[in-house]
């Protein structure tokens, strides 16, 4: 009869070297265990055939996302589960705790800490603050998640009361890692990912699930921790770590295999990270280049046009009469404006009469609509800014239209308040409606384009 109290899921490739050895060390639990391969082409699926486990194939991009198909993809029946890699061993004191283990011991908990015990070709890795080093691997089914926010560390998160169980140990030792070409190759692929990932957070199209909190879980420590690390300069950070895990964590203590682990975990790979941040951000920095090149060449093509047009559309040197009386927007445009603004004024009431140019709202007040009113130098701003800005076509294409139908209908908005409400006296006072319709459509504007790249960035 297999194990009612929680089942447990190993990741796995080309694990051939590991696999047997962490399932001896949890055979006697006898808990229903899944395996989650992600292409192996050594003896792994056949150990898994031999211990009968059941096993699924999906490809691997990175860690937490791995977890996360993992914890969807298998019909878990029991209510906890534990997460393991593959390079993993339950050692005996922490399997005696979980033969012991029962859920209703556990009912107001959702989640618990192993401790691990982490060795570097063959040696226990005790100080630099790798021991104790509290790991949530079992958690409630359902309940607990693995965090999508990370790009490399695979931690689970668990929302409510978790515990933490000292004494036992998770052991971890790599036998690849034996051979430090295996330990530097995996570790600058990590380090792409971890670059990747602190460049997403400069940006905030990455952020934290987890609340930052000294006093917190372990998890919640961690968090605050990684948080201060983003704030530190890069290139001096690496120095700053390296020196504190040797000299205030006692890393000097691990001897010579030790000083080596801590060299290249706490120096060399966070070193690397940094080198590839800035040869991420200057492959980027074209990008903000680019925009405001296409932003300006866009402005000045639409602005410059409506201004042809109407040289070209209005009697002059230049004036086309063919152009004027069939494909004359700019006219039409205008007489938009001054029927939409009638047709309003009229159903509020108000006695109006219109020419081509003029709106007289009789008894009040009226206006005469020249170019420059029609707002095509902000639409010019606006639809540049919008076709320049690199998000999604559809994204564009909605923000365009709603703005500038937006557009449209404050500038109307402005001429029936006018009609309305302008009188001679106002302009003698150096109150100027064009300078407030323009601060108040600009402040409209630029609090929507913000909100617009804010939410498309989250998405």
């Amino acid at each position: 009869m297999s194990n009612p109290h929680f089942s447990i899921i190993i990741l796995t490739f080309n694990e051939e070297q590991h696999l047997p050895r962490l399932l001896q060390s949890i055979e006697t639990l006898k808990a229903k265990t899944y395996v989650l391969d992600s292409g192996s082409t050594d003896q792994t699926l056949n150990i898994c055939q031999k211990y009968r486990l059941q096993v699924r194939q999906h490809p691997f991009h990175n860690h937490p996302k791995q977890w996360d198909t993992a914890l969807r993809c298998f019909n878990i029946q029991t209510p906890w589960v534990i997460g393991l890699d593959a390079d993993h061993i339950v050692g005996d004191e922490l399997c005696t705790m979980l033969k012991n283990f029962k859920d209703e011991e556990y009912t107001n908990v959702n989640g618990i800490y192993f401790n691990r015990k982490n060795y570097f070709k063959g040696k226990w890795i005790r100080f630099g603050g790798y021991y104790p080093k509290y790991l949530l691997k079992m958690f409630r089914y359902q309940v607990g998640y693995s965090d999508l926010q990370e790009n490399m560390d695979h931690r689970f998160q668990v929302p409510s009361r978790t515990i933490i169980w000292k004494k036992g140990y998770l052991i971890e030792e790599n036998l690849k890692e034996n051979e430090i070409s295996f330990w530097l190759d995996k570790h600058n692929r990590y380090s792409d990912l971890v670059a990747e990932e602190e460049i997403q957070r400069l940006t905030k199209t990455r952020t934290q699930v987890i609340k930052p909190n000294f006093w917190g879980s372990p998890n919640e420590r961690n968090a605050l921790l990684k948080k201060i690390w983003w704030q530190l300069p890069r290139y001096l950070r690496p120095f700053l770590y390296f020196t504190y895990r040797m000299i205030f964590q006692l890393g000097i203590l691990d001897g010579r295999t030790g000083i080596i682990f801590h060299f290249l975990q706490g120096f060399w790979f966070r070193l690397i990270v940094d080198i590839k941040i800035d040869e991420k951000i200057g492959k980027t920095r074209r990008k903000p280049l680019n925009f405001i090149f296409s932003f300006l060449s866009l402005f000045l093509l639409f602005y410059c046009f409506n201004l042809m047009y109407i040289g070209i559309t209005s009697p002059g040197q230049y004036y086309s009469s063919f152009l004027d009386k069939h494909f004359n927007y700019i006219s039409s445009w205008r007489n938009f404006y001054i029927s939409s603004a009638a047709y309003v004024l009229k159903i509020l009431g108000y006695h109006v009469s219109t020419n081509e140019n003029h709106l007289i709202n009789h008894g009040f007040s009226g206006f005469k609509l020249v170019y420059s009113c029609l707002g095509y130098g902000v639409m010019s701003c606006f639809a540049a800014f919008v076709i320049a800005f690199p998000k999604s076509k559809r994204s564009k294409i909605l923000f365009l239209a709603i703005g500038l139908t937006g557009i449209q209908l404050l500038n109307t908005l402005r001429l029936i308040l006018i009609s309305i409400y302008y009188k001679p006296q106002t302009a003698a006072s150096n109150i100027d409606h064009h300078d407030i319709f323009n601060f108040m459509l600009y402040l409209i504007l630029g609090t929507a384009v913000y909100f617009w790249i804010d939410i498309s960035s989250k998405t």
